[in-house]
């Protein structure tokens, strides 16, 4: 068994295990750190799918953004969920505080792996790509294409995804408004 495949099993592992214990969590902060993972993991799993720009889009607007705006609206909009918080589980051995600790020592176990594997010799898919010349050399400017596809053919997904933004951050801050008293 390759690396790859290891990597692709492991990550599609952990995406799956992490979306089914996040349909499962009654506690939306830690669900929300699950969707994390998951969001995480599935972007491992588009670099194995060769669309690195979808996989760093993933990360920015969705890991970046938008969970980041689900936990400042989710923190913003419950008392009782920062109460949860702050109390935490009453002893070291709760089910969730397992359940994490499986979960990062999965990440790192194959983060370990493939230092290793990858310190020791490179896939055979990067060596195909030098030798094919279809290989991304540093001196490449991706910077200009990568510009070129966002105000081109990305242009609508990314406008999308801000008015869904905006729409978050006005609804979050019309959840924490308080209410004049007459």
């Amino acid at each position: 068994m390759t690396i790859q495949t290891l990597l692709f099993y492991g990550l599609s592992a952990i995406a799956i295990g992490s979306a089914v214990m996040l349909v499962s969590m009654r506690n939306i902060a830690r669900a929300l750190f699950l969707f994390f993972i998951v969001l995480f993991s599935v972007a491992g799993l588009y670099v194995f799918a060769l669309a690195d720009f979808v996989a760093i889009t993933q990360i920015l607007v969705y890991v970046g953004g938008v969970l980041v705006l689900m936990l400042f609206a989710f923190m913003l909009s419950s008392k009782t969920l920062v109460d949860q918080l702050q109390n935490g589980a009453s002893h070291f051995f709760a089910l969730p505080v397992w359940q994490s600790l499986l979960i990062a020592a999965s990440f790192l176990a194959i983060l370990v792996y493939a230092s290793l594997e990858f310190g020791a010799h490179e896939p055979t898919w990067i060596v195909t790509a030098r030798e094919s010349g279809t290989a991304i050399e540093p001196t490449a400017n991706t910077v200009q294409q990568i510009g070129v596809q966002v105000m081109t053919r990305y242009l609508l997904p990314f406008e999308i995804v801000s008015v869904l933004l905006m729409m978050a951050l006005i609804g979050a801050a019309h959840l924490t408004r308080k209410e004049g008293k007459s």
